[in-house]
């Protein structure tokens, strides 16, 4: 019996909320003049958890960042299909030859060049694009089906999408995709275990990847989920979307 519902990056604001006070330090620590303290953006980061896992919609202006990866990555898949977007208005930019493509979602306007948004559809030539995964994982606390939704799923290795402005090497260790789809494949029958975080970060390609051993990750996976479902016990009355709980 399936006792929790857990996608990834409800495990990756998970791990911003553990490692909060790493965060304050790396950006904040020598600032003469934060804009929190520490414990102020612990708090931070513990409501922000907790709205996701009530799946609170964000305010329209915090929204920007992730709309304007979720434009990139329709872009690229609309090139990888040659198909048009049903998500949103998708224009090109100049005629012959075409210089960018403006996308315009949620009421917002974003403008690509063409030649990232062409190296990443190249990348990716023959990709199966969104491909819904999941796979029950045991644990001391039962059963926990894990599910997501792959974005580019290659012969030979699945990966994920990232925008940033700023990309350093290692930037998504802690992240969970690289163990969460490996693992869905491997117990559907599908033995890809290569995971590569692609990104897009000032008009460049930067590649992250991730082999998944299972006899090291099964139990790195499964210890990430416990102590995350102890925080949804301690915190059971905050909770207001049972979703989570298989309810």
């Amino acid at each position: 019996m399936i006792r929790y519902k857990i996608y990834p990056s409800l495990l990756d604001c998970f791990t911003d909320y553990e490692n909060s006070d790493l965060v304050w330090e790396k950006y904040w620590g020598g600032s003469d003049d934060p804009p929190h303290t520490p414990e102020q953006f612990r708090k931070i980061q513990f409501q922000t958890l907790i709205n996701r896992i009530n799946r609170v919609p964000m305010k329209w202006e915090e929204s920007e960042a992730a709309d304007r990866g979720t434009a990139f990555n329709e872009i690229v898949d609309c090139l990888i299909e040659h198909r048009d977007s049903n998500k949103m208005e998708l224009h090109h930019i100049g005629d012959n030859p075409i210089t960018a493509i403006k996308a315009i979602y949620r009421d917002r306007t974003f403008t690509f060049p063409i030649e990232p948004c062409r190296t990443f559809a190249n990348y990716f030539k023959g990709a199966i694009t969104q491909q819904y995964v999941e796979a029950a994982i045991p644990t001391i606390y039962g059963d926990v089906l894990i599910y997501g939704f792959i974005d580019e799923l290659m012969p030979q290795f699945v990966a994920d999408i990232k925008m940033t402005s700023r990309y350093n090497f290692g930037k998504f260790r802690d992240h969970s995709q690289h163990l969460v789809y490996p693992y869905c494949l491997l117990h559907s029958g599908n033995d890809i275990t290569t995971f590569e975080y692609v990104v897009y970060s000032n008009n460049e390609m930067f590649k992250e990847c991730y082999h998944f051993v299972p006899e090291r990750d099964n139990e790195i996976l499964r210890k990430k989920i416990e102590s995350f479902i102890e925080f949804l016990l301690t915190n059971k009355n905050l909770i207001t979307d049972n979703k989570i709980f298989n309810q």
